[in-house]
């Protein structure tokens, strides 16, 4: 099975213009964002086997990945309404 990145870009295509302009303006969602680019990245490198991680501990950094982009998610949705 091919492993893949899930970068914010990729994920929320249709947020791109709100993606910049909140990892311009917020400070404390850019922080979220480069902890989920963050933990992507490592989730990928352990997927590939670059990472030993075992299974547990994988899942648990899957699952924070998941909360982080619902949170994410509804960040971009209040910013694409206006709020």
């Amino acid at each position: 099975m091919p492993h893949a990145h899930h970068p914010l870009r990729r994920e929320f295509p249709e947020h791109l213009e709100q993606l910049r302009e909140l990892l311009a303006s917020d400070g404390p969602f850019a922080q979220q964002a480069l902890r989920y680019e963050t933990l992507d990245k490592r989730i990928y490198a352990a997927e590939d086997g670059r990472e030993p991680l075992d299974d547990l501990a994988l899942q648990t950094l899957k699952h924070e990945r998941v909360l982080l982009k619902d949170q994410i998610a509804e960040r971009l949705r209040q910013a694409g309404n206006g709020g």
